[in-house]
C-alpha cells in the first residue's frame, strides 16, 4: 500500500485551521508537500504552530485569502454564509468538508478509526503511542495533542494511519478505515442525527463499512449501546473483538489495583493471560481506553508485551486530565469533559487523585441542545465534587432553549446550597474557585469552550493571595 496522490488538490485553504481536526489535516497536507494556507476567527497556540511550518496564515475571513487557491477544505464550525465559502463555490473551486479531506489523506494507508461517544481522543492517543513504542511509526490525526510529541498530527513511515473518527457531524462514515474501535454508544449530536435510533444504526454502518473491507472492530462490551453493536455488528457479518469487565467478553479486563499514578490490570483473552500493565493515567475508564488500544494492536499484528509497555509509558493529551500547576498546596488541572458520563468518570478518576483534600470544580455546558438532553444528568454528575461552580451554557451563535442553563443545572447538583453557585460573570470564576479552595484541595475546570483559560488565572489569584497572606 502506498498513499494516495494529492497533487490533484493543488494549493489548498483551510477554513478553521485552528481547530484541532483541521490543524491536524493541514500539518499532514504540509507534510506531503502540499501548499497549505488557512485562516480562523482568531490566533492560538496551533496557528502558531502551523505558521512555524510555512502555512500562511490569516485571522478572520477575506475573500482576498483564495487568491491563487485550488481546494478549500471547510470545518464543520464554517457557516453557509461564510465569504470564503461562498466565493469559493462562486469561483467554482474545490470545496471539501472535513471528513473528505481527512478520508483522502488517509487513502492508501491501512486506516485504524476509533470511534465512541467518549473516550476517543485518549484511545486514539494510546494506541499511536502504543504502536510507536512496537517500532511501528504511524501516521495519526487526533482531537488533542500528545503530551510525548506534543503534536496532534504526524505523517509517519510505516503502513498505518490512526484517526480519531468523529461522529458528531458523521464524519467517521467517510474514512476508508480496515479497523476500529468503538468505545461505547450514547445519545449525544441529536443537532445533527435527530434521534438516538440514528446514532445506533450509523455506528453499524461505521462496523459494516470496515468488515465490507475486510477489517475487525474492537467494541466495548461493558457499555450497553455498544454491546447491542456488536451483537448487531456480528450478525451482519463484521469480525467483532470485545473487551471490558464483562464475563462474555473476549478480552477480559481483570483489576488488580491502583499504583501511584493509575490502575494496574490485566487482561485476559479467552482465558489466557496477557499480563499486568500499570497505567501511568488515573481512571478505571482508562483500563477500558488502554485495553481497546492493545486488542487493537495485536490484531494488528503486534506483540501484547511491546504494546503493554507502550501503554505504561503513556502520560496523557492535553485537555485530557491535563495538570496545569500548583501553588500553597492547591493543584488545579484542566479537562475537555462536557457530557455527563464523561464527567462521571473524571471526576471519579480526580478522587483517585485528590486523597484527602477535596475536589472544587467549575463546569461550563457545551450547545444548548445538549443542555436540554442533559441538565439533570449535568448535575448529578457534578455532585460528586465537594464545590461546584456552574457557568452560562457557551453556545454562540445559537438560539437559547427554555429550561437549558447554567442556573437550571446548579439548581440539580445533589450538594448543600453553599457549596454549589451559578456564576454568570466569566471573569468572576477565578474568583470564586479560589474562595472555595484550600491547601490540599484539587482545583479543576471542565468543559469544551474557552474554560481551560481559566486554570492559569486561578492559579495567578492563588499566587496573589499567597503573596498577600
Amino acid at each position: 500500500m502506498s498513499p494516495a496522490d494529492l497533487t490533484p488538490l493543488g494549493r489548498v485553504h483551510v477554513l478553521g485551521i485552528g481547530g484541532a481536526g483541521m490543524s491536524g489535516i493541514a500539518r499532514i497536507l504540509v507534510a506531503r508537500g502540499v501548499s497549505v494556507s488557512g485562516c480562523d476567527a482568531k490566533d492560538s497556540r496551533r496557528i502558531a504552530a502551523l505558521r512555524a511550518l510555512g502555512v500562511q496564515t490569516h485571522v478572520g475571513h477575506d475573500v482576498a485569502h483564495l487568491d491563487g487557491v485550488d481546494t478549500v477544505i471547510a470545518s464543520t464550525a464554517i457557516k453557509a454564509v461564510n465569504p470564503e465559502l461562498v466565493s469559493a463555490h462562486e469561483q467554482g473551486l474545490r470545496v471539501m468538508g472535513r471528513a473528505e479531506a481527512l478520508a483522502a489523506v488517509m487513502e492508501g494507508f491501512r486506516g485504524v478509526a476509533v470511534a465512541g461517544t467518549h473516550g476517543k481522543t485518549t484511545t486514539t492517543s494510546m494506541l499511536t503511542v502504543a504502536l510507536q513504542h512496537c517500532g511501528a511509526d504511524p501516521s495519526f490525526a487526533i482531537g488533542s495533542e500528545l503530551n510525548e510529541s506534543g503534536s496532534n498530527a504526524h505523517l509517519g513511515s510505516g503502513p498505518d494511519f490512526v484517526a480519531e473518527a468523529d461522529e458528531s457531524d458523521g464524519a467517521f462514515l467517510a474514512l476508508p478505515a480496515s479497523a476500529g474501535i468503538v468505545t461505547n454508544v450514547e445519545p449525544d449530536h441529536l443537532d445533527h442525527w435527530g434521534t438516538f435510533e440514528a446514532i445506533e444504526s450509523a455506528f453499524l454502518d461505521f462496523c459494516t463499512a470496515i468488515g465490507a473491507r475486510g477489517g475487525f472492530v474492537t467494541v466495548c462490551l461493558d457499555d450497553e449501546g455498544s454491546a447491542r453493536l456488536a451483537d448487531a455488528a456480528r450478525a451482519a457479518g463484521v469480525d467483532v473483538r470485545t473487551y471490558g469487565e464483562s464475563e462474555a467478553a473476549d478480552y477480559r479486563v481483570e483489576l488488580l489495583g491502583t499504583g501511584e499514578a493509575g490502575w494496574n490490570f490485566d487482561v485476559l483473552e479467552r482465558g489466557v493471560r496477557l499480563g499486568a500493565t500499570q497505567l501511568a493515567v488515573p481512571g478505571r475508564h482508562n483500563v477500558l481506553n488502554a485495553t481497546a488500544a492493545l486488542v487493537t494492536g495485536m490484531g494488528l499484528g503486534h506483540s501484547s508485551a511491546d504494546l503493554r509497555a507502550g501503554l505504561e509509558s503513556f502520560s496523557g493529551t492535553r485537555r485530557r486530565f491535563d495538570f496545569k500547576g500548583a501553588v500553597a498546596g492547591i493543584r488545579v488541572y484542566d479537562d475537555y469533559a462536557h457530557h455527563p458520563t464523561e464527567i462521571d468518570a473524571t471526576l471519579r478518576a480526580m478522587r483517585e487523585v485528590v486523597g484527602e483534600g477535596r475536589l472544587v470544580v467549575a463546569f461550563q455546558a457545551h450547545h444548548y441542545y445538549r443542555t436540554a438532553l442533559f441538565v439533570k444528568e449535568f448535575g448529578q454528575a457534578l455532585g460528586l465534587a465537594d464545590e461546584v461552580v456552574v457557568l452560562e451554557v457557551f453556545a454562540p451563535g445559537e438560539d437559547p432553549i427554555p429550561g437549558a442553563s447554567g442556573v437550571a443545572m446548579a439548581s440539580h447538583v445533589p450538594l448543600p446550597r453553599e457549596q454549589v453557585v451559578f456564576e454568570p460573570s466569566w471573569s468572576k470564576v477565578a474568583e470564586r474557585l479560589v474562595e472555595r479552595a484550600r491547601p490540599g484541595d484539587v482545583v479543576m475546570t471542565l468543559g469544551a469552550g474557552d474554560i481551560a483559560m481559566i486554570g492559569t488565572e486561578v492559579l495567578d489569584l492563588l499566587r496573589d493571595r499567597e503573596g498577600a497572606a
